[in-house]
């Protein structure tokens, strides 16, 4: 009987393969889908050309008022505590999670960082209630869903019930006024750095820092890992229930910041702060190209998502437009989003 070659028996190809002359070993990818990477540059230049679009026709439409500086201070002041929510939110949705309850945990956290109690610490007594109450209740979120069992979407909208009822425990339906003056100076153009908001500035830090975690730590790649397949992580070794409990709890912070934010932005906390942020951080993070079914995610997406979305919001306040034709013209993008989504990951399986 011939025995075959020692290259086939070493270092030849699979069982029942032709063997052949040994070739170059093959080159890694990281596992990512062929001509996947490409399509992803073409979303972001598209989300570039689509935010293009939208100030072109501002500036048609209102050119005094919308290329006017303080119009666009006001856009990028206004994304600046969405955008920070919409952060936390895209890490819980390539995790493959989702939380209904960043809005009202928001007011929560804004509601609490101001009652005259708290107030009465001054700058970091609000600053850090704020941060510590989102923080809390991403932590409860994230124990009854990792420990718990229970579903994100049940277990969210749990929260979002349960925050909303006790923001307005605390305030009793009434607005609190803030009256520390450290706080309320940073709403202020004094305040503003080479005429930044400083706001602007503390979103564009969570950007920063969100989008080195995501794709250059572990831990992101921890959470695009159980974001695609939970089961092949946990074989592969990862805490799956841990890491999911770490996510809500970051997403808890993101609202805390954010709350911190609108107080600022404000200057009052209220029992409605945050409302509809849950639907406008999930929007943004899905048309900036996170995949709603988990395991990718996109830090400049999701941040060009939230600025499309506050620039046509502008827009059509400039032009006395009414909100209703505003919500349909969001659900018409969300859409278009989500089928051009599905074709390209149809087109990076072929």
């Amino acid at each position: 009987m011939t025995q075959p070659a020692p290259s086939a028996q070493h270092n030849g190809p699979e069982k029942g393969a032709p063997a052949g002359p040994a070739g170059p070993p093959p080159v890694k990818t990281g596992g990512a889908r062929p001509g996947l990477g490409l399509r992803l540059d073409v979303r972001i230049l598209s989300l570039l050309g689509v935010l293009a679009a939208l100030v072109l026709v501002g500036g048609i439409t209102e050119p005094g008022a919308f290329l006017d500086t303080g119009n666009l201070q006001l856009i990028l002041t206004q994304a600046s505590v969405i955008g920070v929510v919409t952060v936390g939110m895209t890490f819980v949705i390539t995790s493959g999670g989702i939380d209904l309850s960043v809005g009202a945990m928001v007011a929560l956290a804004s509601v609490w960082a101001t009652t005259l109690a708290t107030q009465e610490y001054g700058f970091a007594g609000i600053a850090f209630t704020a941060v510590i109450v989102g923080v809390a209740a991403g932590l409860v979120n994230g124990v009854l869903i990792a420990y718990g069992g229970m579903v994100p979407f049940i277990a969210t909208l749990a929260m979002l019930a349960s925050a909303r009822g006790l923001a307005l425990m605390i305030t009793d339906g009434k607005t609190q006024i803030v009256t520390v003056d450290s706080v309320l100076s940073l709403g202020l153009p004094d305040s503003y750095i080479f005429g930044v908001p400083p706001l602007v500035i503390m979103f564009a830090a969570v950007t920063v820092i969100g989008w080195l975690i995501l794709n250059r730590t572990t831990f992101g790649r921890r959470t695009v890992a159980v974001g695609g397949n939970a089961e092949a992580a946990r074989l592969a070794g990862i805490d799956v229930r841990r890491q999911r409990l770490y996510l809500y709890v970051l997403s808890g912070l993101c609202c805390g910041i954010a709350a911190f934010m609108l107080i600022v932005l404000s200057g009052s906390g209220q029992n409605t702060n945050g409302n509809l942020y849950e639907l406008d951080a999930i929007a943004a993070a899905i048309i900036g190209g996170t995949l709603l079914s988990g395991g990718r995610g996109t830090i400049v997406g999701s941040v060009l998502g939230v600025l499309i979305f506050t620039t046509i919001t502008n827009i059509f306040a400039l032009n006395n437009l009414q909100s209703d034709v505003q919500q349909i013209a969001k659900g018409a993008i969300i859409v278009a989003a989500v089928l051009v989504q599905r074709r390209t990951l149809r087109g990076a399986d072929t």
